[in-house]
């Protein structure tokens, strides 16, 4: 009785780490497509770039397994993005911003 106990237990813990990774996997999949959305988004807010930055981060987004839920200008070429992506229990989410150097905040 105490074996069938210990088995259960074990079955329990390796579930739980496997859906512990298959979180983390998405998470990082979420940052991957958040990180290439807003650069996207960004390109299309240069001079040269034309078009709708948001049109394009939602396509980079879901070409790469997510959907985009925020996208905001945030002037001087800097754009924000929020994309999550299914797993088996819910949303994996991440943030992005994505601009030139010269529009970076300064200060501590």
């Amino acid at each position: 009785m105490l074996l069938l106990g210990l088995v259960c237990v074990v079955v329990l813990m390796t579930g739980l780490l496997g859906l512990l990774a298959s979180a983390h996997s998405a998470r990082g999949r979420a940052q991957g497509a958040a990180d290439l959305a807003a650069l996207a988004a960004a390109s299309r807010l240069l001079p040269a770039g034309g078009g709708d930055p948001c049109g394009i981060a939602a396509q980079a987004a879901s070409r790469n397994g997510g959907r985009l839920t925020i996208c905001e200008d945030q002037g001087r070429g800097v754009v924000r993005i929020r994309v999550v992506v299914p797993t088996r229990v819910g949303l994996a989410s991440a943030e992005a911003r994505a601009g030139p150097a010269s529009a970076r905040e300064r200060g501590g």
